[in-house]
């Protein structure tokens, strides 16, 4: 059963890639696809605050980035226009705030890595046009702003277009994600950085000594911002051994995350991915390997939006106070997102 306290609270989803599997679809079946097969699972999970990620995939890059992340855009944009009255495209905090008192979900939009982009910094500005308001500069790999974690010897920290990118989110207003960014860049936008950063999807490096997560020194900086740490749910960041792959030890992450960087810096970014696998057709996802991880590996109860209420059940049969909770499960990225979406 669905706590009373999950129920009453803001939950706030900052990375679930389920533009890829909709926007796969032909234009006329957004909408319908959407509220059939993933609105019924935000429901149930007790979503009202969901980033949506725009993902471009290999079979788009480098030539089709821009088309892909263009389509992925509309395609927010038209299932957002197709379920009003349940979900709303959210563009600033009052926006949220008043999708929120309808009782719909907020989506906000994001771009994770640019490469539709690549160094036209000024295409930024252009993004945010269209409603985006999150964004990361790297993934896995090298890109024109700088290298993602894949790439950690390299030692690379932003490029010159990467620092002017930084700034011109600074300046528009958008929220800078350091996820999937390199250690030397996380170093590099901590010292540049003049307003609050959050890691979309990221967990702790203490806990799982795995290139995409985050050390103890690197949650204390991005929690020095004021920004918020979102810990991601998919399971070969978490444990390295099946047998660990558990709920349990999600917790341990995000309350180890907790600990070091203090109650307020600490939210949820599951990464749900294995349903958008299982729905996209080859040659996107037949037999993907990603850096040497299962992309459709998953804590049990966890591999979608449905199972969230089973973190607050965990957080709070560990004795985690009410109040606390709260805040992990949406309160932080809220209140992070009403700060700077102004």
């Amino acid at each position: 059963m669905t706590s009373t306290l999950h129920q009453r609270a803001v939950v706030a989803d900052t990375h679930n890639d389920l533009l890829m599997a909709v926007s796969a679809r032909p234009p006329g079946q957004w909408s319908a696809f959407f509220r059939e097969r993933w609105l019924p699972q935000l429901v149930a999970g007790g979503v009202n605050l969901q980033v949506l990620p725009v993902f471009i995939d290999d079979q788009h890059r480098p030539e089709g980035a821009l088309r892909q992340t263009l389509r992925m855009i509309e395609c927010a944009h038209v299932l957002a226009e197709g379920n009003a009255g349940r979900v709303r495209l959210c563009l600033d905090a009052a926006e949220i705030d008043r999708a929120l008192d309808a009782g719909e979900i907020a989506l906000v939009l994001a771009l994770e890595s640019m490469p539709g982009i690549d160094a036209d910094v000024e295409l930024i500005s252009t993004m945010y046009r269209l409603g985006v308001r999150v964004a990361s500069i790297a993934h896995f790999g090298r890109t024109a702003l700088a290298d993602g974690s894949g790439e950690d010897a390299t030692g690379s920290g932003l490029t010159s277009h990467g620092v002017e990118a930084l700034a011109e989110m600074e300046r528009l207003g958008m929220v800078f994600d350091v996820s999937h960014l390199g250690a030397s860049g996380v170093a590099h936008v901590l010292e540049l950085a003049s307003r609050p950063v959050i890691a979309t999807h990221s967990s702790a490096r203490a806990l799982r000594d795995h290139h995409r997560n985050l050390t103890d020194e690197q949650l204390r900086g991005v929690a020095a911002t004021g920004g918020v740490i979102c810990v991601n749910f998919f399971a070969p960041f978490l444990a390295d051994r099946e047998s660990d792959k558990t709920l349990d030890r999600l917790l341990d992450h995000i309350e180890h995350v907790a600990a070091v960087t203090g109650i307020d810096h600490v939210g949820l970014g599951p990464d749900f991915i294995r349903e958008v696998m299982d729905d996209l057709t080859p040659p996107c996802c037949e037999g993907v390997n990603t850096r040497g991880v299962d992309p459709k590996s998953a804590v049990p109860g966890l591999e979608g939006p449905s199972g969230l209420p089973m973190v607050t059940e965990g957080l709070l049969a560990r004795g985690v106070p009410e109040q606390d909770v709260i805040k992990i499960i949406g309160g932080n990225v809220h209140r992070l997102l009403r700060e700077l979406l102004r």
